[in-house]
């Protein structure tokens, strides 16, 4: 949730309601969504018959689908983003020189968001794709980006959105995090150590600008099995080290 609107426009909220259970739903008719949102079917059809003439949504055998024009959208937000465009042509040199899962993320509302990911050779296969939120405290990308903020946003950020415990191995303790903190700090790098997903780890480090404020982190991902020694603890370290300094220099002087 973002920061509460003064007057919000109740049709507004709904119709965004519609599309966020499509979405989670991977599809739905009227009666499932109606039934889903507690609302009238009438209401919901005409929303989402609205939906479909301006292309929005589309109907396929019964069922209601978010449609491909939010393509454009998503195309259109990222490539008006200076970190973006600066940043990839270093992930795909990463990409290509580990083998592994190259990821950009930015913190928006609190949470994370991909928002961009690259595949080496070897990269695993994982659930989040471009412009999937998750949340900060328990991976590599959110705390590199956590380390970097001022203790009251963190401590906001906590209080809003909690600390989950998605594997055995995450954090959900206050002290700890912040300990956790204060060493990513000391070292420029972030690890994590299954905390989001069982058997996958990962290395980040933050994208600051000239004040030092965090505007992302980019990570390298991969399967416990190749994420271990000197590989994981400092050549990976070093590496995303490096292009990290090449992406903050060209957003400042380009």
């Amino acid at each position: 949730m973002g920061k509460p609107a003064t007057n919000p426009v109740k049709s507004v909220v709904t119709t965004f309601s519609i599309l966020q259970t499509l979405r989670r739903l991977d599809g739905a008719g009227v009666t499932e969504l109606a039934t889903e949102l507690d609302l009238p079917k009438s209401s919901v059809y005409n929303y989402l018959s609205t939906l479909e003439q301006e292309e929005y949504v589309v109907k396929d055998d019964g069922k209601y689908y978010l449609g491909l024009r939010f393509l454009d959208f998503g195309r259109y937000v990222r490539q008006r983003d200076d970190l973006y465009e600066t940043a990839r042509p270093e992930m795909e040199a990463i990409a290509e020189e580990t083998g592994e899962l190259v990821n950009l993320l930015v913190e928006e509302h609190g949470q994370g968001v991909y928002v961009c990911r690259i595949r080496g050779e070897q990269a695993v296969n994982v659930e989040a794709s471009t412009g999937h939120r998750v949340p900060l405290h328990n991976t590599g990308l959110g705390k590199a980006i956590l380390a970097y903020q001022p203790k009251d946003r963190v401590d906001e950020i906590l209080d809003e959105h909690g600390m989950s415990s998605d594997t055995e191995h995450s954090i959900t303790g206050r002290d700890a995090f912040e300990a956790e903190l204060s060493d990513v700090r000391d070292r420029g790098v972030a690890f994590d150590h299954e905390e989001r997903i069982d058997g996958l780890c990962c290395v980040a480090v933050p994208i600051l600008d000239r004040d030092e404020q965090p505007i992302g982190a980019l990570s390298v991902a991969g399967p416990k099995s190749r994420m271990q020694g000197e590989r994981f603890t400092s050549e990976l370290p070093e590496l995303l080290k490096s292009a990290t300094n090449v992406i903050e220099l060209n957003l400042t002087y380009s």
